[in-house]
Order: C-alpha cells, then structure tokens, then sequence
C-alpha cells in the first residue's frame, strides 16, 4: 500500500455511518455511542445532515444536571427536557470524499474538530475522526 497524505479521504474514512434523526431522543443517541463505542455522530433528517452530536455534548449536560443532584435517575430527567436539536451542532463543517487526507487534517487542526462528516451531494457518506487519522499517520512507519 502507498502511503500518502494526498489521497482521497474515502480511502480511509469510517464508511458504515451510525447516526441519529433530528427527531429522535438523547436516550437514543446515548445507546447508539455506547452500543458502537463512537463519540461522534451525524445528525439528519430526511438523508441530510442538519447537525453532528457528539458524547462529549451528552457528558456535559447531564454532569451540568448530575453536579448538585444526588437522585439516581438524573439523566433520563434531564435528557427529556432537552432535544438533539438543542445539542448539536448546526449546520456542521463538511468534506467531500474526493478531498485529500491532508485537506482534511488542516481542517481538523484549524478549526480544532475532533470528526468531520464526509457528504456527497447532500448525504453522508462517511465520517473521519482525529483516531482515523492518527491510525492512518502510524501506519506510515
């Protein structure tokens, strides 16, 4: 395999997308990233996507919540007074999956991302994470 910095980001992009509906709970979304042990997730509607959620996002809210509470069923009370819609992040920076390792990697470094979606004419068609790309950068030696 040639090893370089200059070929397509579908080349070592996470291809097989979990992603939530904007519709759809923080319940849901907090299975989906334990249950595939992602942090980082697309959120759509109607095959666009409309925002990128992360488990960083959850975390805070329900440590925010958690902080000065002692109930044991904290997070599902403060997960149904807010929506996905109000965590993610709108209208999230893209990549298409013809743009180079390295272009996404400047991107990641300038606006301090830790995943960006990669969308082809207005769909996700993968992901690429700061681990995709450290794998791909040790694979080099």
């Amino acid at each position: 395999m040639t090893i370089s910095i200059d070929i397509p980001i579908s080349t070592i992009m996470t291809k097989n997308i979990i992603s939530v509906n904007l519709e759809d709970g923080l319940e849901r979304a907090e299975h989906l990233f334990k249950k595939h042990n992602i942090r980082h997730m697309p959120v759509t509607q109607n095959k666009k996507i409309v925002g990128m959620l992360s488990m960083n996002d959850l975390l805070r809210l329900s440590f925010a919540d958690g902080a000065f509470r002692e109930e044991d069923n904290i997070k599902s009370e403060i997960y149904e007074m807010f929506t996905i819609n109000q965590l993610m992040v709108r209208t999230p920076e893209t990549i298409s999956s013809k743009e180079t390792v390295r272009e996404a990697t400047a991107l990641l470094v300038k606006r301090k991302y830790h995943s960006l979606p990669v969308v082809d004419d207005g769909e996700v068609v993968g992901i690429v994470t700061t681990t995709d790309l450290l794998k791909y950068y040790l694979s080099m030696f």
